[in-house]
């Protein structure tokens, strides 16, 4: 049973609710407030956020400079330019708003893809050395590359410059390219954000690339802000400072796309989208992101990066039914694996604090999906493994209390390559030290974990009660999206209501509602939802007293509205 933390909210916030210039609620304020968000202007920024006021200057970057003028020679002197990605809806993205600005700019461009099965993750010397042979002159790396030195180092060698653009852990080392930009860098201490994803990263980019060589078009680079709000979305990046910004432009610029190939992938998968329902984080991260991540999963990533950048309606669909196929093929081989990790998880690895799984059958598509989803439901440290002849290839999802990549970094000595973030990374490892890196990590995280309690822990922002549950409540709460990671969709708890009645939704015992209503006999009836969770809780029967844990939202359909509550976690209210 997960524990319920509470936050503290301050009083004093609700002073700032008074201000005629912010005019919310003051449980809104209080949670603003909980936040880092306490000021007047802070909170005017937040909950209407100025796209040409905060986004920051992309010449913040020291090497921004070096950037535009490197891919201005490229534009003069009329040479072969490559844009080097990653596999996931990050580096997709990040290298279609690339390509789209080298195209204005008429500069000769290609977008290469590794395959993740046979090349995997970042830049390869026999990748480079084909380049060569293509006459490339420069390499323009997105959402990767800035643990590449040996491959950049090769690149030199053949007379090719390289650019590398990325937002992952910065090691000691750096590779010699041309400019590097990424957030972490020493380089980048003058620019204000660091928690960008990749196609942020390209965005600025993009950014510097219009103000220094097309001004008189920079209202186009407006029209990318779909794709960057897809990418940062995926990659799970806190959604503040100009992360924010990003989703929430990019939410609407989504909602009116230009692009073929994304009208056709929501019209395929039945993602409604259009001006009058703007799409949220969830309908993104749910839904377009994941058909997105599965052609590199399954097959190759440049089917889902065909199909961004296609503009002939029967060929983007064709493509769309092939992105939906591979993503149907995705869950099935991601449930199998997780089924077979799961009885690892509570036999051999029930008393370790640290979940290490190898399989030659498991595809390296999927080992990221497998480890994130049993971080989910044993709150373990996960690696999930495809073991090769003689490299083995795996994913890492984390918990809080552990920063993988830092812990990674101590086995730097047993590994071919390693990336990543604090709470997810991807390693190579020969098999010869499969073992002692395991024995090593497992030490590592059992000495950072000692006396740690492991319990899930659900933090609740506010109590709330339910007579200020309105449609004006409801108005205020809304000012707070878009949600995501770094900015939650609050989580209140509603103490004492009744359980006047239960439903089964949909078909094979899936989903469960309840009608809920006060015990203080306020006239209200609440809707309660949870998706996937008529197991958790078919034991709940009417006339049952609960505390609920809750996300609350509108709910609309037809023109009907409703206040809708999707259901967390339940409680019997006696304990």
């Amino acid at each position: 049973m997960a524990k319920w933390s509470f936050n503290d909210l301050n009083e004093s916030a609700q002073i700032l609710s008074s201000s005629k210039e912010i005019d919310i609620h003051p449980l809104i304020a209080q949670l603003l407030f909980s936040r880092g968000i306490k000021t007047e202007k802070e909170i005017r920024e937040f909950i209407a956020p100025d796209y040409q006021r905060d986004s920051f200057d992309p010449f913040a970057f020291e090497d921004m400079e070096k950037v535009v003028a490197r891919i201005d020679k490229a534009r003069k002197n009329d040479e072969m330019v490559v844009v080097f990605g990653d596999y996931d809806a990050d580096g997709i993205t990040s290298s279609a708003i690339i390509k789209q600005t080298l195209d204005l700019l008429e500069i000769n461009s290609f977008v290469y893809i590794p395959d993740k099965r046979t090349e995997g993750y970042g830049m390869n010397v026999e990748a480079i050395e084909k380049f060569a042979q293509k006459k490339v002159a420069l390499i323009i790396t997105v959402d990767c590359g800035i643990t590449n030195i040996i491959e950049t180092e090769k690149a030199l060698e053949l007379g090719i410059d390289v650019i590398i653009t990325d937002h992952h852990h910065v090691p000691e080392i750096l590779p010699a390219a041309h400019a590097i930009i990424n957030p972490h860098a020493k380089n980048a201490e003058k620019y204000p954000f660091k928690d960008l994803a990749g196609v942020g990263v390209a965005f600025k980019v993009v950014q510097a690339i219009f103000q220094r060589l097309m001004p008189e078009k920079m209202q186009l680079s407006k029209w990318m802000l779909d794709l960057v709000a897809i990418g940062t979305i995926a990659d799970c990046v806190p959604l503040i400072g100009e992360n924010r910004l990003f989703v929430r432009y990019g939410l609407i610029v989504l909602s009116k796309t230009r692009r073929t190939g994304i009208n056709e992938l929501c019209a395929v998968g039945r993602i409604m989208i259009d001006e009058d329902v703007i799409p949220d984080t969830k309908k993104v991260s749910f839904y377009i992101a994941p058909r997105i991540n599965a052609a590199g999963r399954i097959n190759h990533a440049n089917l889902a990066y065909d199909l961004i950048m296609e503009n002939n309606v029967v060929a983007a669909r064709d493509f769309a039914l092939e992105l939906e196929e591979s993503n149907t093929e995705r869950q099935k081989i991601t449930q199998t694996v997780v089924d077979e990790v799961k009885i690892l998880a509570e036999n051999m690895f029930a008393e370790k604090k640290f979940i290490f799984a190898i399989g030659e059958h498991f595809p390296i598509g999927v080992v990221g999906l497998v480890a994130g989803k049993i971080v989910q439901q044993f709150n373990k440290p996960t690696a999930i493994f495809q073991k090769g002849e003689k490299i083995s290839k795996g994913s890492f999802r984390s918990i809080p209390q552990i920063n993988i990549i830092e812990t990674i970094e101590q086995c730097g000595k047993l590994l071919e390559k390693h990336g990543g973030h604090s709470q997810a990374a991807g390693v190579s490892v020969a098999n010869e030290n499969l073992e002692k890196f395991y024995e090593k990590m497992d030490f590592l995280i059992n000495e950072k974990l000692d006396g740690v309690d492991l319990v899930p822990e659900i933090k609740v922002d506010a109590e709330l009660d339910v007579e200020i549950i309105n449609f004006k409540f409801l108005e205020d709460l809304e000012k707070l999206k878009p949600f995501g990671q770094g900015n939650d969709e609050p989580i209140f708890a509603i103490r004492n209501l009744i359980v006047r009645e239960k439903r089964v939704l949909g078909s094979g015992n899936k989903h469960i509602k309840f009608f809920l209503s006060p015990t203080n006999g306020e006239p209200k009836i609440f809707e309660a939802v949870s998706f996937n969770g008529f197991e958790k809780y078919q034991s709940i029967k009417e006339d049952d007293v609960i505390d609920v844990l809750c996300n609350v939202q509108k709910d609309e359909w037809n023109g009907n509205k409703k206040i809708q509550l999707m259901i967390v976690d339940i409680k019997n209210a006696s304990l």
